[in-house]
């Protein structure tokens, strides 16, 4: 049976101002970097429902029900605030369900959670990311810092596998760099497979009757520069991720 994935986050709008001596004109772009991700899921067999940001504000389930309907839900750098500040309640006031906790209910009845990292993930950039005042904190295998978590490396930071399992079955030693990850701490609980830096890159946990993983580094750039993401085991390493995450 055809495993169904959510993936949220993962888009960005750009707002530039040009200045040309006395003038100045503006432009946008808007951009996402589902892509790699969603393709190597989908040749392995995944559906994925690709949600990105700017939607998910108002469009990300409100109902279990909803949310019951896929295997795993994927969060790739989305700040919390996106899922707990819809333009009902933010803007009319309006008392609406809590998204986040309706994830962590969703796992403690079965689902799966894979939270990738990003400038708005775990605790992102400046804090924003904020994951760690939510319910999802409790199901993560890691803890999310309450500051600033980013880990900048321009030059290169190497991945160490830590522990055999069928998440990394036929995945070699040697990885690509990465350019960055979200610092994180190991739960007691939880089990490490893959470390970066001295850090978790790949740890996961069950949690009530559903499963738990993170990927604490990017899917896509720039965290993730092209060597990663045009890895020829890119697609094997993220679709064993959901195998485990999905209960597949």
């Amino acid at each position: 049976m055809t495993k169904k994935v959510l993936l949220v986050g993962e888009s960005w709008f750009k707002y530039e101002v040009h200045v040309k001596g006395f003038d100045t004109f503006y432009t946008s772009t808007y951009d996402s970097g589902e892509k790699w991700l969603k393709n190597a899921l989908e040749s392995n067999g995944y559906e994925v429902d690709y949600m990105p940001n700017h939607l998910a504000l108002n469009e990300f389930p409100f109902e279990a029900e909803a949310l019951a309907e896929y295997d795993t839900i994927i969060l790739s750098d989305i700040g919390s605030n996106t899922l707990l500040l819809s333009d009902a309640t933010f803007s009319k006031s309006e008392i609406k369900p809590n998204r986040i906790q309706l994830i962590k209910d969703y796992v403690l009845n079965g689902g799966g959670l894979c939270m990738i990292g990003g400038y708005m993930t775990f605790a992102g950039i400046d804090g924003k990311g904020r994951w760690y005042n939510t319910p999802v904190q409790d199901i993560l295998p890691v803890q999310v810092l309450d500051k600033d978590d980013r880990e900048e490396h321009p030059e290169g930071v190497y991945a160490t596998i830590k522990t055999e399992h069928e998440i990394l079955k036929g995945i070699p030693s040697e990885w690509p760099p990465f350019l960055g990850y979200n610092k994180t701490i190991l739960k007691e609980e939880a089990e490490l497979l893959v470390e970066v830096g001295g850090n978790p890159l790949i740890a996961i946990n069950e949690a009530g009757q559903g499963r738990v993983s993170v990927f604490t580094s990017d899917c896509a750039p720039h965290w993730a520069p092209p060597q990663f993401c045009e890895w020829e085991h890119y697609p094997r390493l993220f679709s064993q991720l959901m195998d485990w995450t999905s209960q597949k």
